[in-house]
């Protein structure tokens, strides 16, 4: 049974990632949906509350968050029936990152889906704070959904890589499961002015032909140029509905969300975008 974390500020965006994530992965699931919410807690407006009034605050604050995310499952069982789909509640007084790290850890998650921006939606950057944070820290993959997206089956799926960095069989298994679920088209897109020919590159390419197995799988090259705008146009003149990259040290992704603001590069997809965290995870 896949486990799906949604971290969630209550706010429309994040409903909207809810919602998304319970009509993509029909299958059975778990959805463990969770609020963090100390910022609302331990702020310049409390500091000079007692301990005694801070417990109480405490107390106040997990209960209405409980209530709310309870409502916010109830509103997605009425819209999105699913006797496959089980649901729990978490309400944490902590902060975001810190929470997101432990449920992955403890639970040992597949998919984390959140909106790529919270309740500030701010129009003017592609992705808010705590998503990239979520990007740069969280060691399962990660599924962002732009504000006001609605949900569109998966029928086409694009995949950039250089094919130098070697993949996680456990990340590839979910592209695979969706490929296969939805009889989806796997566009794998190589960015160079020359051909693949390294040993690594072969058998990076070979070792995702092996895990990839369920998809139709083409392969493109597109000449060295703005590895962003040939990626904005890839998703445009093809009619991609899912971008996959892999984030893992030294990628062009990791050098996107270094920067002060990935908003300077410019990759601002419209699409739902599944990041796969290259990295070894310490529970599996």
């Amino acid at each position: 049974m896949r486990k799906v974390a949604i971290p969630t500020d209550l706010s429309a965006n994040a409903f909207n990632a809810f919602e998304y994530a319970v009509s993509l992965f029909n299958e059975p699931s778990v959805f463990y949906l969770m609020h963090a919410y100390a910022g609302s807690i331990y702020n310049e407006n409390n500091v000079k509350l007692s301990d005694t009034e801070l417990e109480s605050l405490r107390e106040k604050t997990s209960s209405d968050c409980e209530s709310k995310l309870t409502r916010l499952v109830d509103e997605i069982k009425t819209k999105h029936p699913n006797s496959d789909h089980q649901f729990k509640t978490l309400t944490q007084c902590g902060y975001l990152i810190d929470e997101v790290v432990q449920l992955v850890r403890s639970e040992n998650i597949d998919v984390l889906v959140m909106g790529t921006k919270g309740a500030t939606n701010d129009r003017n950057i592609t992705f808010g704070s705590n998503t990239l944070q979520v990007l740069k820290n969280v060691q399962c993959p990660v599924l962002c959904v732009p504000d006001n997206y609605k949900y569109k089956r998966p029928e086409k799926l694009l995949f950039p890589t250089n094919y130098m960095v070697p993949y996680q069989k456990r990340e590839l298994e979910l592209v695979d499961e969706i490929c296969s679920y939805y009889n989806a088209e796997l566009h794998m897109l190589y960015i160079s002015n020359i051909g693949i020919h390294s040993n690594r590159q072969k058998e990076n390419q070979a070792f995702l032909k092996t895990q990839i197995y369920n998809a139709t799988i083409s392969f493109h090259q597109a000449e060295e140029s703005s590895k962003t705008n040939v990626i904005n146009d890839t998703i445009e003149k093809m009619d991609i509905d899912l971008l996959v990259m892999v984030n893992s040290r030294h990628t062009y992704l990791e050098n996107l969300l270094s920067k002060t603001t990935i908003d300077k590069i410019g990759l601002n997809p419209k699409i739902p975008f599944l990041v796969l965290q290259n990295f070894i995870r310490t529970d599996s």
